[in-house]
């Protein structure tokens, strides 16, 4: 078993149907997601990742039919069906089926997918910087996880892979670092951790918020503000944080070679912690 999907009460394996050319969402691209993960019998800040595809919902306009408690049940039962330390991801899902251009608000469908996606090794990543931007919190719906704004992600990554990289350092729209396409951004110079400051154009990520917090509970100097390329291209070390790799360091930032450094090692050493500790438990099957 791969993929398994809770639609209308229940599980189904694989890649089901759901989507017809008349529903709202596949017609104007108004669906969210959200995506936690599940990995040594446990499934950290789970409960954020639910409330925040809960918020997704309710910032495109529709309103979800799930309660934030359900969700969390939903996802632990269906972790509960692989085998015993799966590394998983579990992608809650809300999508409206009908409307004209803008969704009817009531029409809210609920599906839960979850896959085994195995976790990303801590070897570190190659990034550049793209063309492509991040939009402005007026021209894009930015405070989702919306799946419409992913276009512009594939399109970065992809032109970033032709180049001969991993990953891409997106700028925002007053040409200020954003994140990378796929995770929120980091550098340390001269011992101090530094994170964009969250200015609504991208997503204040919830493993971003706990490593920001994890960090300054353990003394590390943290400060969140406007960062320039420059300053990242000039950095002592740079890493990600995200959902599906979680903490991860850059090896190479243009043709610039980079090493982990201690503030990395130590953001992903006390992230493990924490998530080892999680208050939601993954039942063995």
């Amino acid at each position: 078993m791969k993929k398994i999907n809770y639609i209308d009460g229940e599980w189904i394996e694989g890649n089901p149907p759901v989507l017809g050319p008349h529903d709202q969402s596949f017609w104007f691209a108004t669906q969210i997601f959200d995506g936690a993960r599940a990995f040594e019998g446990v499934a950290p800040d789970l409960d954020r990742h639910c409330q925040r595809a809960l918020d997704s919902a309710c910032h495109m306009g529709f309103e979800p039919n799930m309660a934030l408690d359900d969700i969390i049940s939903i996802a632990l039962e269906g972790c509960a069906k692989f085998p015993a330390g799966s590394e998983l991801y579990i992608r809650p899902i809300f999508y409206p089926e009908s409307g004209f251009l803008y969704p009817d608000a009531d029409s809210a469908r609920f599906i839960m997918a979850i896959h085994v996606e195995p976790l990303p090794d801590a070897s570190g990543f190659s990034a550049c910087l793209s063309s492509y931007r991040r939009p402005a919190p007026d021209s894009a719906p930015t405070l989702a996880k919306a799946s419409a704004l992913y276009p512009t992600t594939g399109m970065a990554i992809k032109e970033a892979v032709d180049k001969g990289f991993d990953n891409a350092v997106m700028l925002d729209h007053e040409n200020n670092v954003a994140e990378f396409g796929t995770a929120n951004l980091w550098i340390v110079k001269d011992g101090v951790a530094q994170t964009p400051l969250w200015n609504g154009c991208f997503l204040n990520g919830i493993t971003r918020q706990r490593v920001l917090s994890l960090l300054i509970d353990d003394g590390v100097d943290v400060v969140e503000r406007t960062l320039s390329w420059d300053e990242v291209l000039g950095a002592d070390e740079i890493f990600s944080t995200g959902n599906f790799a979680k903490v991860k360091p850059v090896n190479r930032i243009e043709t610039r070679e980079l090493q982990p450094g201690p503030v990395f090692s130590r953001a992903r050493e006390l992230y493990w912690d924490f998530a080892r500790k999680s208050k939601f438990k993954v039942a063995t099957p």
